[in-house]
């Protein structure tokens, strides 16, 4: 059975796939391996954070250096293997980052 979050609840999250790379989203559901997201911006490259678990919790101190695309309104991943709690801190940081895109 999925386990589908309040319309109303903020369940920010960090996910990581097996292959799709790391997003951050407000969590919508998840059913074994498959998250659905919305409000969700891939995490194409980071800078100012150890690791994923440093970034999920404080954020960016470097967001020059960040390569953070566009956010979707949805996106469903297909193999979720892990998802790390958003703190609000690093929520607004990492959508603080300015919009990536290739010329």
């Amino acid at each position: 059975m999925a386990e589908t979050v309040k319309k109303d609840s903020k369940n920010w999250v960090l996910v990581r796939t097996y292959s799709a790379g790391v997003f951050v989203g407000v969590l919508v559901s998840r059913k074994g391996k498959e998250v659905t997201l919305k409000n969700a911006r891939r995490i194409w490259y980071w800078d100012g954070a150890a690791s994923l678990s440093e970034l999920a919790m404080r954020g960016t101190s470097k967001p020059e250096n960040c390569k953070f695309p566009c956010p979707v309104d949805r996106i469903v991943l297909t193999e979720a293997i892990e998802i790390i709690s958003l703190t609000p801190t690093a929520r607004e940081s990492i959508y603080q980052v300015p919009e990536w895109r290739r010329s």
